[in-house]
């Protein structure tokens, strides 16, 4: 059992290990977190790119600090209660030993699954241009540092290399078995560019537990779970739909409140008591629910 779990808590290695490919949505603070798991999905993705946007209101280039992010990721373990979190650890703010006490920072905080990159820092998106990778040895060598921290075997490693932009997909192909070899738990290599790179990465590691990243508007093809299952994929990550579509609905209502003075009657939104009793007021202190705010 992973460090910081309890009896009650799912385990995202136990789910793996069952039939099916595992969907997880991305969020990018406590709330979305909640909202996520409500809804009920299995596991939740904390997206770095959405922590960045959230926390920062700028791009995801490496600017939170290694505490920033564990801190962000504490905050959505514990809302989204008992379903497992899988969080975003960039390039592992350093080298091995910064790697190592992300593993300690992360799996204390309630974390069950870190994703570790091989870019260089400053890092930047995985489906933005001119990325650059550290030499492959140096990213083998952080999945086996990530590897030895762990204080659990459930605390898993997803191990990511981002050569497929920078080399080719040959390059991301030895990566990844490195990764398999230094003991990573699940493979992820970003942004594959068709469905044949797609399907050469799932031929040649049958046996592991492959990641597909689906980005809206990126350069991999955006595929449905089902058809990714197909492909020979274990966990569907879509780390940035909620995001975008909640930009873009803030984008709309402060012009249109703007516009009118006020929010507008048509508005789409939760009435004031369904929010508090999403957010748990009424277990937290059910005599400050107003029956009449609906």
């Amino acid at each position: 059992m992973t460090a910081g779990m309890t009896s009650g808590e799912r385990s995202l290695a136990a789910r793996l290990a069952q039939p099916g490919i595992l969907t997880v949505p991305g969020a990018y603070d406590a709330l979305s977190a909640r909202i996520a798991a409500r809804a009920g999905f299995e596991a939740v993705y904390m997206t770095g790119f959405g922590v960045s946007g959230s926390t920062l209101g700028m791009p995801d280039l490496g600017l939170l600090t290694a505490t920033e992010m564990a801190e962000r990721a504490r905050a959505l373990a514990d809302a989204a209660a008992t379903v497992p979190l899988i969080a975003d650890a960039d390039n592992g703010h350093g080298g091995t030993l910064n790697v190592a006490r992300m593993v300690a920072l992360y799996e204390r905080a309630g974390v069950q699954c870190i994703q570790l990159e091989d870019q260089v820092f400053p890092k930047r998106c995985g489906h933005m241009a001119s990325k650059e990778v550290v030499d492959r040895a140096e990213a083998v060598a952080k999945i086996e540092a990530a590897v030895a921290a762990r204080r659990s075997p459930d605390f898993l490693i997803m191990a990511r290399t981002d050569a497929r932009a920078v080399v080719d997909m040959d390059e991301a192909l030895r990566r990844a078995e490195g990764f398999l070899e230094a003991g990573a738990d699940l493979i992820f290599v970003e942004a594959p560019q068709s469905p044949e790179e797609m399907a050469r990465l799932a031929t040649t590691f049958p046996e592991a537990r492959l990641v597909a990243n689906m980005v809206e508007d990126g350069r991999t093809p955006y595929l449905s779970a089902a058809e990714l299952e197909e492909m020979g994929f274990a966990l569907a990550l879509f780390p940035v739909s909620a995001l975008l579509v909640v930009a873009r609905t803030l984008e709309d209502t402060y012009a249109r409140m703007r516009e009118a003075g006020r929010l507008p009657e048509d508005a789409t939104r939760l009435r004031f008591g369904e929010y508090n009793r999403m957010i748990g007021l009424d277990e937290l202190m059910p005599s400050a629910v107003d029956q009449g705010s609906d």
